[in-house]
């Protein structure tokens, strides 16, 4: 556990030097060894019906998807496929993404994912499949 944890810290360090988590806002924690990605409102990523846009709810997914499954390899991960179900429009308002790992295998894993709106409504959900690459990590 310890050593998941350590993987974490690092994590969270490499994930604060991504120039689109600057862009976003984002933030990166971990609970129960899941991560949790809180991005605050930023009205530059509505659509023309100024609500967030859908794109951004599958880059939360995507990265919570990741950033759940990567402690658990010792290599860098790669997102094989991941899928984003937009549930209600998201206006004006904080969301919160975090993934849970259905399975996890020796080179592949599969994760569920979801997005929450600052009322704790579930704005969208996808999964994911996730596979460690040959290219050692640097976590």
């Amino acid at each position: 556990m310890e050593a998941i944890q350590a993987k974490q810290e690092k994590l969270i360090q490499l994930f604060r030097s991504a120039p689109i988590v600057q862009s976003f806002g984002l933030q990166l924690s971990y609970r129960d060894g899941s991560a949790v990605i809180d991005m605050p409102y930023n009205p530059n990523y509505d659509h023309g019906y100024h609500q967030i846009h859908g794109g951004v709810m599958a880059t939360l997914l995507d990265t919570a998807g990741w950033f759940t499954v990567a402690p658990h390899f010792d290599f860098w991960i790669a997102t094989v496929e991941f899928s984003t179900r937009l549930l209600i429009p998201a206006e004006k308002e904080a969301l919160r993404a975090c993934g849970k790992i259905v399975r996890l295998g020796k080179r592949l894993a599969f994760c569920d994912m979801e997005v929450k709106n600052s009322r704790e409504q579930l704005v969208a959900v996808g999964s994911g499949t996730f596979s460690a690459t040959s290219v050692p990590a640097k976590w």
